[in-house]
């Protein structure tokens, strides 16, 4: 009896075992299947081709562009396509068949799609095509614009007068706004030192004007200043700019020294003013008197004159000329042998008559 009862025992522990074998690998097979069938299913999705990496949607200066890489072992031939949406929009179609491996969405004909906004959210996605086939659609990151783009650095000048610097910003060049309108209440932070001595910087916050002056620097020094942007909607600043030097001159005459010159101009202007309008009456007679000349004065002034080389010039007469007469003799044997010809002449201002007597 307990043999049995053994028997029994064994053989269920057994049947126990094999049916938990069978439902493992029951399960096993079964997810197998499962993931074969996903992956079979993709692939019929997916076509022959591979799908895009390293998708990215990134903002610089308020752009918006989408960068991938080409899918592992694509030919040349491989196109792309590529759309976007907004948190409130379905996907808008992008750049089209194009064989570059980004798209900047800010440089889109806004005519025939919605334009970007500067406060938008975004996501994009992008495939690959070559001829009738076509990879699955690759989902970048989401994007929003302002709060996630990557500021450029500002451009800045330097003018030295005197023992001052002048330090001049201009905010960098956005794609589809002003940067002022974006962020209202940006500020810059500005670090200038000596040169050859920035672990010395000394530094300037928050400042909201373009143009600062920076003041008690040391004469014939140079110094060198490096400008930052910050916004209270973007959580990064933006890029520094360039680092620029400029050298201060000798320090400029105290501010009373330029206060009083142009107090005593002020004065002497005005003591000038005041003067002619007080006697703006005997300054017009004396500098345009009423008085008449006399009689004979005037008449005096208007006569002819009288004077003989005045009307000698005036009518003149005619003049006479002087003038000799002048004669030519030849005689006939001395012009039949081509002798010399005897000649005499007599100069005079007028071309005189000639008269020829022969022999």
């Amino acid at each position: 009896m307990k043999e049995t009862l053994t028997n029994i025992h064994s053989t269920g522990l057994r049947y126990k075992l094999t049916v938990y074998i069978s439902v493992n690998m029951s399960a096993t097979i079964c997810a197998f299947i499962l993931t074969s069938s996903a992956l079979c299913g993709s692939r019929v999705v997916s076509g022959v081709l591979s799908r895009p990496t390293n998708v990215s949607l990134t903002s610089y200066n308020m752009n918006l562009v989408l960068k991938w890489n080409a899918p592992e072992g694509a030919a040349s031939s491989v196109v792309y396509t590529t759309e976007y949406k907004t948190s409130v929009t379905t996907y808008i179609v992008g750049c089209v068949n194009i064989s570059t491996l980004e798209c900047d969405f800010t440089r889109l004909n806004i005519s025939i799609r919605p334009s970007i906004v500067e406060y938008g959210k975004y996501t994009s996605r992008v495939r690959a095509l070559s001829g009738s086939e076509s990879s699955a659609w690759v989902e970048s990151n989401h994007i929003t614009l302002d709060k996630d783009t990557i500021i450029g650095s500002p451009n800045v000048s330097l003018f030295s007068n005197g023992a001052t610097i002048e330090v001049s910003i201009e905010d960098p060049v956005l794609a589809i706004s002003a940067l002022r309108n974006v962020y209202i209440f940006a500020t810059y932070n500005i670090t200038y030192w000596k040169d050859s001595q920035k672990e010395k910087a000394s530094h300037i916050s928050n400042i909201q004007q373009n143009r600062v002056f920076l003041n008690d620097l040391e004469p014939w020094t140079k110094y060198c200043v490096q400008v930052k942007i910050n916004t209270e909607r973007n959580p990064r600043p933006s890029l520094l700019s360039r680092i620029i030097c400029e050298s201060t001159t000798k320090e400029e005459e105290a501010p009373w020294v330029a206060a009083m010159v142009t107090f005593v101009f002020m004065a002497m202007a005005v003591a000038l003013v005041v003067v002619t309008a007080l006697y703006r009456k005997s300054i017009s007679h004396f500098l345009c008197p009423k008085d008449a000349l006399p009689e004979h004065f005037k008449e005096y002034l208007l006569a002819p004159p009288n004077s003989t080389v005045y009307l000698a010039m005036r009518n003149p007469p005619p003049l006479k000329e002087i003038f000799h007469q002048v004669s030519i003799i030849a005689e006939d044997k001395t012009v039949d042998e081509g002798g010399p010809l005897e000649v005499a002449k007599t100069t005079s201002s007028k071309q005189p008559d000639v008269t020829v007597e022969e022999r």
